[in-house]
């Protein structure tokens, strides 16, 4: 039944009207653009002009106490969270900082991750604007003393329990911080971390109550009635003040959670990336309000545990598929090589996905012989790791084939050119003759091997070599032939291990030469282990390794009574096309006389050296074969160096005058060797000197 509205009564009043009859006005603030509206009465409640207008926001600002402003900001982002409206008392004050009133600001953000716009009303609080200078101003605080030291310790717990999770790196970790929040002044006694699943809720960890307690909520539907459920379906916390509440609100889950002996529970979602990853209860025996000082901090936690739980779930996943990595490039039945023992390691880097472009791996070829490979893809990524893949599988295919050590590294590179990825690869690859020791080596910019010798003694061994693989695909690679004597260890590595702890190669070399002189090379995997044990020794940037470690040993057994001294020998050869190798072998040779006793003897050995190369590069068209070896007792050994050549003509020995050029080298071969000689050989010729070490 309708009635008709007498005309003689009064008008009903608009809403603004009715707003302005109670001293309330109305604002928007566009936190976009940086402007905000006020009607007459909100633009005369902060000391503004009293009409409507629109004007920027820092001259709001400046109307209302700093703190004040502060602690609105807090309660905006809570508010935010919650999906509630938000309250705040606020002080006004004049231009020169005196303060005049105290409004009452209730207002709801619009906004997903942060507010857009913030729309509310302000009113006069009668009875605390006593007028006072801003100075002064605490004394006028809403909040009393007792309550601001209450938030300045909430604040320093924030900000330890930010820097406690933002250092959590795995899942574990994080939930271990959860466990030891001790929030200020109300502190839970029982925490509960929920995942989910798909479509179902699980329990992450716990803290304060027995595995068997939580079995019950260990799973469940998100569409159970239950409060961590509750708040992932629709973002929103729930707060629990007392046990009535609980039982009001949730009266199927209330029997599983009244012999706990809780008083108090609050439930947040964890929200990451704007979806709900979880949930997260605090539960407490003794009452909590949950006032909204209380719940900021709740919230806050509740972000910050979220952002910690995707990023050590991010790490997890990285974790797992550097582990998988790892376990690829583990050779499950490597082939055995008889007479010889190998060791094989391999470590991803020390950051970011953990894993890279290194790679080692030992085929078994056609002719009995066995390869030894060991590379680096140019990267520390995802892309490189893929194409390293793809790269240790065309070199086993290339090697099964049966070809050279110089034609599988020319189809790798070629391979490599072949898949555009605009990446390069060094690479080291040796053919083994387990029978006599000997070594064809063919090198694609790649570090040079190195051996330990019987005695000890480590010599980097300086191999000719072709620029790594993909750069010039028609490029051709020579091949070495070293020789690896019982008792002797190869050392393969990629330069993750030199050059670890921001060590230059110099001194990275120096420090993998220290560890093996130190200990003995009976045991392979514990030599192995005590090599990458130094690669985390002291250094410049120990605490980071930024790239990853292939490591392979391969010692050739001992046979019959071992000598009292080891003999040390060297082969190296100097090709027409680099004669700055004869540095290389001067540096071999320097190596080879570690530890010799008559120290002036070694720059003799050095030039005398020099001079035998030269004399074949200069005055042959062939390349020149180094052999170079010390053997005998102690104090007493024998330096014998050879150097072979297919030139024909000998060599002879004549006293040049003061002014000529040439032919001195046989001349300084006679005054400073203990020995010398040139014979002639089925193909060319051998000169060579002795040096006798004096005690």
């Amino acid at each position: 039944m309708r009635t008709k509205r007498d005309p003689t009564g009064p008008a009903p009043l608009r809403a603004k009207e009715t707003l302005a009859a109670i001293g309330t006005g109305l604002y928007r603030w566009d936190c976009r653009s940086g402007t905000v509206w006020l009607d007459s009465q909100a633009a005369r409640l902060i000391e503004l002009p009293p009409r409507p207008l629109v004007t920027q926001a820092s001259t709001v600002r400046a109307r209302l106490h700093p703190e004040d402003f502060i602690e609105m900001n807090a309660v905006v982002t809570l508010a935010l969270a919650e999906g509630t409206v938000a309250e705040s008392i606020l002080r006004v004050v004049s231009e020169v900082g005196v303060v005049i009133r105290q409004v009452r600001a209730r207002l709801r953000p619009i906004g997903e991750s942060w507010p857009d716009q913030l729309i509310g009303t302000l009113h006069e609080e009668h009875g605390k604007g006593a007028l006072a200078p801003l100075h002064a101003a605490a004394d006028d605080a809403v909040t009393s003393r007792p309550e601001a030291e209450w938030r300045h310790s909430r604040e320093a717990f924030l900000l330890d329990a930010g820097r406690a999770l933002a250092e959590a790196r795995s899942t574990s970790e994080v939930l271990r911080v959860a466990a030891s929040l001790s929030m200020p002044g109300f502190s839970p006694d029982g925490l509960v971390v929920y995942e989910v699943i798909g479509d179902r809720l699980t329990v992450l960890g716990h803290h304060g109550q027995a595995d068997a307690d939580v079995q019950p909520f260990f799973e469940m539907p998100l569409e159970t009635d239950y409060p961590a459920a509750l708040v992932v379906r629709t973002g929103h916390p729930v707060y629990l003040a007392s046990a009535e509440s609980y039982q009001t609100r949730f009266p199927a889950a209330w029997p599983l959670v009244r012999g706990f002996g809780r008083s108090s529970w609050a439930f947040l979602p964890l929200v990451a990336a704007g979806r709900a990853i979880g949930a997260w209860l605090a539960a407490f025996t003794e009452p909590v309000e949950f006032t909204p000082d209380q719940r900021s901090v709740l919230a806050t936690i509740a972000r910050m545990l979220a952002q910690a739980l995707e990023r050590a779930r991010v790490h997890d996943s990285e974790r797992a598929l550097s582990d998988r990595m790892q376990r690829s490039m583990l050779l499950e039945n490597p082939p055995e090589i008889p007479g010889m023992t190998l060791a094989t390691r391999y470590v991803p880097t020390g950051g970011g996905l953990q894993v890279g472009g290194d790679w080692y791996d030992v085929i078994a070829l056609p002719n009995g012989h066995t390869a030894l490979v060991i590379g680096d893809v140019q990267g520390h990524d995802v892309p490189a790791a893929g194409i390293m893949g793809q790269l240790r599988i065309a070199m086993r295919a290339y090697a099964t084939e049966g070809h050279r050590p110089d034609a599988v590294l020319v189809r790798a590179s070629r391979y490599l050119a072949g898949l555009a990825a605009e990446r390069f690869a060094t690479c080291l690859y040796l053919e083994v003759d387990h029978t006599d020791g000997t070594l064809q080596i063919a090198r694609a910019g790649h570090l040079n091997p190195g051996v330990r010798l019987g005695d000890g003694t480590y010599v980097v061994r300086h191999v000719e070599g072709g620029l790594p693989l993909g750069i010039m695909p028609d490029d051709g690679y020579p091949v070495e032939q070293l020789s690896l004597a019982p008792g002797e260890t190869l050392l393969l590595c990629t330069d993750g291990l030199i050059e670890a702890g921001g060590r230059d190669i110099t001194n990275g070399r120096e420090q993998v030469n220290r560890v093996l002189a130190t200990h003995p090379a009976d045991d392979l995997e514990a030599l192995a282990d005590a090599v990458l044990d130094s690669a985390h020794s002291p250094g410049p940037l120990a605490d980071r390794r930024q790239d990853d470690i292939a490591l392979m040993l391969l010692r050739r057994e001992a046979t019959g009574v071992p000598a009292a001294v080891p003999a040390r020998r060297i082969v190296l050869r100097v090709a027409q096309a680099e004669p700055n190798r004869v540095s290389a072998a001067r540096a071999n040779v320097r190596a080879t006389l570690r530890g010799w006793a008559t120290t002036e003897l070694i720059d003799v050995a050095e030039l005398l050296v020099s001079e035998l190369l030269t004399n074949v590069l200069l005055h042959t068209d062939h390349d020149a074969l180094l052999t170079a070896e010390l053997a005998g007792p102690l104090r007493q050994r024998r330096l014998r160096v050879e150097v072979c050549d297919q030139g024909d003509l000998l060599p002879r020995l004549r006293h040049p005058g003061p002014l000529a050029s040439a032919g001195r080298g046989l001349l300084l071969l006679d005054k400073l060797s203990d020995a010398w000689g040139v014979e002639p050989l089925g193909e060319g010729k051998r000169t060579w000197f002795e040096l006798t070490e004096l005690p």
